[in-house]
Parts: structure tokens; sequence; C-alpha cells
């Protein structure tokens, strides 16, 4: 399924299983944030369970296709 989420160069094939916050895998990755560039689409930032409790990171819905 499309999401129409495209990473940036350098980012992982599957971010729903990446911590951006302490840069490493994850179980319990959420997405919290996008990164807007100027050309193309946001980066979507995710973060595991406690990267977000630490630092009281909200969740954001994802956008489906």
């Amino acid at each position: 399924m499309e999401t129409g989420i495209q990473l940036a160069a350098g980012g992982h094939a599957d971010t729903h299983n990446y911590c951006h916050w302490h840069k490493g895998p994850s179980g319990s990755a959420r997405l919290v944030s996008a990164v807007e560039r100027q050309s193309g689409p946001p980066v979507p930032l995710y973060a595991c369970a406690p990267c977000r409790e630490q630092h009281r990171l909200p969740t954001r819905l994802e956008a489906r296709a």
C-alpha cells in the first residue's frame, strides 16, 4: 500500500521499526513528527515508547491512502 510518504536520502526502508531519537531499531516506534522540506513531501520521524515518554513526544495519526 502506497502512503505517499517518501524517505530522505539515507533514510531507513522501514521507519516503523526505527526510532529517530535514539537512532536505533524499535518494536514500538510511532509517528511523532514530520520535517518539512522545500522540495518534496515531508520526512516522517518516528520515536519508540521509551523515547516518547522521556521526551514527552505526542504521537500523530498517519495518513492512509
